[in-house]
This record gives structure tokens, C-alpha cells and sequence, in this order.
């Protein structure tokens, strides 16, 4: 083992690091119909473009454990970071429909791999306050979502769409340099344990964590398009979704200020998934009259049931290795589900002109949500999930 980063080394790597795992996604939604007129995207390639990601995110994150056993936590998340740099510089520069796709499908993977590996250097370096750096890495994520959303429409008013969503490389860049300087040099990497197939708690975990993800996905590439047909602007619904991003990151920063007060996690779910069900409602039923409540919700509700599902998966894990692997599965699997949403969405809108329908579908899924969190009792409570 090498040099081993000190924690406020890790919090700051989980935040820099976190920020770049969401523009490539967040910038489309306030660009699609500049990005619908200038290469002639449908509503389901638009989709595609939030879909894919989310997709290559679950296919490559089951291969978080090969991952771990292959490359490490340090290089892997290094490699990611690249492709996320790559796929977004690569963007200024492209004049089709599917170079564009192709970007975010490469981006996906970056995601993917930092998203399986992430969870574990945390476990392993400071596992007593792996909870908490879980949830300002997920406060990063979201924080980069909202920084991106807020300011695609206004950049690409100045700059053209190629710049605004290529120069989303520079951060990135600057990522992957603080990481390579700070993460530590582990020589001996982690011994990676099997994905959990038998588990079905494990299973729980993973439909749990995808279909809150979902509500994620869905919100982040349609939230914009579905104001922006009610006869908003784009800057202005970009505007609104870097709210709602906002709200998300102030969500998430409750979350890790206050999680420790709550070893039982079912009572923080349950109010979120509530607080996720009363936004769903807004948008469905008066969605001009009741916006700033809808986004107010939504925000909380989806900001913190995001780092809850990963902190919740993270509390089954006895080690870094089983943290890895059933992040990687739960991730994985979860993420597959997430991925569905935009594009389903995409669909609907082509078919019936409207997203009404995608946020009752969305709704149900909430509701189930809330079933299902009251299964999740803490790992003092029963048994540590089997590995297969």
C-alpha cells in the first residue's frame, strides 16, 4: 500500500471530481431544441442523449469488481476522467447528430467507471466517515448539474452550443490533475468480491436505487423541453432546472450534515420519496401556477434521495471490496432502469406532444419507491448482504 490521502484531501477530490460527472447530460436539456434545429435530432435521439450515458453507466459499472482487480481505484478513476475530458472537448467540434451521441455514450463510460471505483477508495480510506463522503461526492454531482443547466443557454447565446458543451473538458481536466496529485499511490490494489447475483437484498437495493435514479434522469433531460413548450424560454428554463439543481445540492448537503443522527434511514426516505411524489403532483396538475413549489419538491426530494440510496447500499458493505462490488451491482442494474425514463419519456412526447403522462408513470414509481423503503432496515438489524 502506498501513501494514503488524508480526509480533507478525499473531500475535496469526492467534490472536484463529483462536479464533472453530470454537465455532459445537464446541458442538453436547455440546448435540445437549438440542438433539435441544428442537426435535426428527434425527440428520441434527444432523449438518447441523456439515455445513453445513464445506460453505459450501468453496463460498465457491473464491471466495477473487474474493474477493481484490474486497474485500481486510483488509475481506474483516472481513466474515467479522461474519457469524460475527451468526450466533452471532442463535442466542440461536432456536426452530426450521431458524433454527438457518440460523445455521450463515451462520456457514459467515464461516468461509469468513476461511479464504481469512487465508493470504494472512500470505504477504504476512511471508512468512519464513508457516509458523510458519499454524500458530498453526490453534493458534487449535483453540483455540477446545476453550474451546467444554469449556464448552457446563456453560453450558447454568446458562444454557439459546440463551445458551451466542449468546454465542459477544462474542468475536467483540472479533476484528473488534483486527483493524479492527491489521490494517494496504491500499489497493492483491493481484492474485488463477486457481484452479488443471489442476493436479494441486493436486488431490493438495486430496483430502489433505479428507480429514484430514474426520477433523476427524467427530470434532468425533460424539465427544461416541458416548460419550454408551456411557452417558457430556453435561458429561463435553463435557469429553472439550475434551480432545481440548486435545491438538489442544498438536499444533498443536509443529507451529509445530518445523516448520522438517523442510523435507521427509513425515516429520511420516507419524507423525501414524499416530498418527490408532491413535486410529480405540481408538474401534473398546475404546473405554471405552482412551479416554484413544484421545483422546491422535486429539488429536495430527488437532491437527497439520490446520496440516501448510495449511503443506504454503502451501510451493507463490510469492506471496500464488498463495497466496490455491490455498488458496482446496484449501480449497475439501477442505472439500466434510470436509463429507460428519458427515452420512454422522449416517446411519449413524440406520440402524444406532451410529458404529462411521464410524470404520472414517474409518480408510480414514486409511490413504489415508498413501499419499498420500508424494507430497508439497517444493517444492525439483520444480516451483511451475501456475496454470490
Amino acid at each position: 500500500m502506498g501513501d494514503t490521502p488524508s480526509k480533507a484531501s478525499v473531500v475535496l477530490l469526492a467534490i472536484l471530481v463529483g462536479i464533472n460527472l453530470r454537465p455532459i447530460m445537464a446541458s442538453v436539456g436547455p440546448l435540445l431544441d437549438l440542438l433539435q434545429r441544428d442537426l435535426g435530432l428527434s425527440n428520441f435521439q434527444g432523449g438518447l442523449l441523456t439515455t445513453l450515458p445513464v445506460m453505459m453507466m450501468g453496463l460498465f459499472a457491473l464491471a466495477g469488481p473487474w474493474l477493481l482487480r484490474l486497474l485500481g481505484e486510483v488509475k481506474g478513476v483516472a481513466i474515467g476522467m479522461t474519457l469524460i475530458a475527451a468526450a466533452c472537448a471532442v463535442r466542440t467540434y461536432v456536426e452530426s447528430s450521431s458524433a454527438l451521441i457518440a460523445s455521450a455514450a463515451v462520456g457514459g463510460v467515464g461516468i461509469a467507471v468513476i461511479q464504481s471505483l469512487m465508493p470504494a477508495f472512500i470505504k477504504r480510506n476512511h471508512p468512519q466517515s464513508a457516509g458523510m463522503l458519499m454524500g458530498l461526492f453526490t453534493t458534487g454531482i449535483m453540483g455540477g448539474a446545476a453550474i451546467a443547466a444554469a449556464i448552457a443557454a446563456p453560453s450558447a447565446g454568446k458562444l454557439g452550443w459546440n463551445l458551451t458543451l466542449g468546454y465542459a473538458a477544462i474542468p475536467a481536466m483540472i479533476a484528473l490533475i488534483a486527483w493524479l496529485l492527491a489521490a494517494g499511490n496504491v500499489h497493492a490494489y483491493p481484492t474485488a468480491a463477486g457481484l452479488p447475483w443471489r442476493s436479494g437484498r441486493a436486488w431490493l437495493l438495486l430496483v430502489f436505487f433505479g428507480i429514484g435514479t430514474g426520477a433523476y434522469t427524467l427530470v434532468l433531460a425533460w424539465l427544461p423541453p416541458f416548460y419550454i413548450e408551456l411557452g417558457w424560454t430556453a435561458k429561463s428554463a435553463g435557469y429553472l432546472l439550475g434551480a432545481l439543481t440548486i435545491t438538489e445540492v442544498i438536499a444533498g448537503l443536509l443529507v451529509s450534515a445530518l445523516i448520522h443522527r438517523f442510523p435507521d434511514r427509513r425515516q429520511p426516505l420516507a419524507l423525501v420519496i414524499l416530498l418527490l411524489i408532491g413535486g410529480l403532483a405540481c408538474l401534473m396538475t398546475a404546473p405554471l401556477q405552482l412551479t416554484a413549489l413544484a421545483i422546491l419538491c422535486l429539488g429536495l426530494g430527488i437532491g437527497a434521495l439520490f446520496p440516501l440510496s448510495l449511503i443506504v447500499t454503502l451501510d451493507h458493505a463490510r469492506s471496500p471490496a464488498e463495497a466496490g462490488s455491490l455498488l458496482a451491482f446496484v449501480q449497475g442494474g439501477g442505472y439500466l432502469i434510470a436509463a429507460s425514463m428519458p427515452v420512454v419519456a422522449g416517446l411519449v412526447r413524440d406520440e402524444f406532444s406532451s410529458l404529462h403522462w411521464a410524470w404520472a408513470v414517474m409518480g408510480g414509481g414514486a409511490v413504489l419507491l415508498l413501499a419499498l423503503s420500508a424494507l430497508l432496515r439497517p444493517l444492525s438489524q439483520r444480516t451483511v448482504v451475501a456475496q454470490a
